[in-house]
């Protein structure tokens, strides 16, 4: 996860770091022409009708791969591109507001749109009068109740001014006597109820960094405004990676490798967990009966030491065309390191199973995996695969989203004081009235197959917060 925050995660199988169809950028865009002549982005308001047939018009030429002559024509600078890219320079101004409202347009809450993850919108929110909050010198407080090892962070705001947030005028405590007057007290993992009176105007935040399988079960009701976890309709996402496109029109590009060439093996895993709850090691034996799958570390016969992962991964990106980045829980958006680092930083083929298909499909590069759920039985899966093994066009056409954008750093600290000038956020905040129904209710997790899960569930809606 891009954060500034430094966790230790369950099941982290072999990682050596501590998104597939029409992935748009977030609201806050502007659109292609203006992104060419702008050279410092302000929240932008919603498209129109006619911007939204214009990106309609163009997802064909999405899917088309550009050559090197056709993307010249279209590099971007390091002042075209948002400050949160590693080479970026272009930092947001001030929210517009609605003339007739007088609200700010920019989308920053799941109840404000349905699109994507809102991560872009809330790194480049900068509030409306936030030249007034500076002068009057005023800072928001983060209370971290259950302490600051836990987050790895110091007191005060170096975090915010280190990384240069947009928005920076917050100031982190640990002590817990500033429960009454904190604007924000954020929890991670674990909630202790408070011994003070909580005052109507701060909001209180639950940080889960893993899948409800694995986070503690909230006895009290009605505590939490917003959520920060990796799901997307999270009032803060917090994912453990974020992929974005340099430019959004092109999200296929020709390479001029072979990632083929010289991989004599097929199927690889590196997984230590042997009883994870979703049957993937039943699957991974189940295709072991159809194709070659090697098993690396305890739950399998093949051995590379974990404290040479880096050689490790290194004979996977030399040998095999294949990696199962299998999570240990199938839930919505529950996509990790596993996928990310393990497979997408390598020339590897991964195939996925955790979170749905369209979690998949929303948060990757474009045609970079393959879902298990996209086939009936392991056996249909070994086909695919062989069929691949076979033919290197078809197995090379799911690494031509190489070079077309970053793993970007999703600034949470940034993000977290930034939302916490939204005057809107404040004035009217939400609340989950049960933060256990939303967060593990039905139809957020599965112990088998999505597949199989719908053909029992056609119509079951997840929760969501009011």
């Amino acid at each position: 996860m891009h954060t500034n925050t430094t966790t230790v995660r369950r099941d982290k199988d072999w990682s050596t770091k501590s998104p597939h169809v029409l992935y748009a950028r977030d609201d806050y865009q502007l659109d292609d022409t203006a992104v060419r002549h702008e050279l410092s982005a302000t929240t932008a308001e919603a498209p129109d009708a006619a911007d939204r047939a214009d990106k309609e018009s163009e997802a064909a030429d999405y899917e088309k791969p550009r050559s090197s002559d056709e993307r010249a024509k279209d590099t971007l600078t390091a002042s075209d591109l948002p400050w949160y890219f590693s080479q970026g320079m272009r930092y947001p101004k001030p929210a517009r507001r609605n003339r007739k409202t007088n609200k700010r347009l920019a989308r920053l809450l799941p109840s404000e749109t349905s699109r994507g993850d809102r991560i872009s919108n809330q790194l480049m929110f900068v509030p409306p009068n936030y030249e007034t909050i500076k002068r009057k010198g005023k800072l928001k407080t983060i209370l971290l109740y259950n302490g600051l090892s836990p987050w790895n962070v110091k007191s005060g705001r170096d975090v915010f001014l280190s990384a240069k947030c947009p928005v920076s005028t917050c100031t982190i405590t640990g002590h817990r006597e500033k429960a009454t007057t904190a604007d924000l007290v954020l929890y991670k993992d674990h909630y202790i109820p408070p011994s003070v009176p909580r005052s109507s105007y701060q909001i209180y935040m639950m940080y889960f960094l893993e899948c409800p399988y694995h986070t503690q079960h909230v006895k009290y009701p009605d505590v939490f405004n917003w959520t920060a976890t990796y799901r997307k309709d999270s009032d803060i996402v917090a994912p453990y990676e974020k992929w974005e496109y340099f430019d959004p029109r092109i999200r296929q590009v020709e390479q001029d490798r072979n990632y083929a060439l010289n991989k004599t093996r097929k199927v690889a895993w590196f997984v230590s967990n042997c009883g994870a709850r979703n049957g993937r090691l039943q699957y991974a034996h189940e295709l072991q009966k159809y194709i070659q799958v090697d098993i690396y570390g305890a739950c399998g016969t093949f051995k590379c030491s974990r404290s040479t992962a880096e050689r490790c991964f290194e004979i996977l990106d030399r040998d095999y065309k294949f990696y199962l980045a299998f999570e240990n829980s199938n839930c919505k958006d529950y996509i990790t390191e596993k996928f990310f680092v393990n497979a997408l930083t390598r020339n590897v083929l991964p195939i996925v199973m955790g979170a749905r298909p369209e979690d998949y499909e929303a948060s990757s590069p474009q045609k970079s995996y393959i879902h298990v759920d996209e086939f009936g039985s392991p056996k249909e899966l070994a086909e695919y695969l062989h069929l691949l093994d076979r033919n290197d066009e078809l197995y090379n056409s799911y690494f031509k989203w190489k070079g077309t954008g970053e793993f970007i750093n999703t600034y949470y600290w940034c993000r977290v004081c930034a939302m916490l000038h939204d005057e809107a956020s404040f004035r009217r905040p939400k609340s989950y009235d049960d933060i256990n129904e939303w967060w593990r209710g039905p139809g957020v997790c599965t112990n088998g197959s999505w597949r199989n899960y719908r053909a029992r569930n056609p119509e079951k809606p997840v929760p969501e917060s009011r």
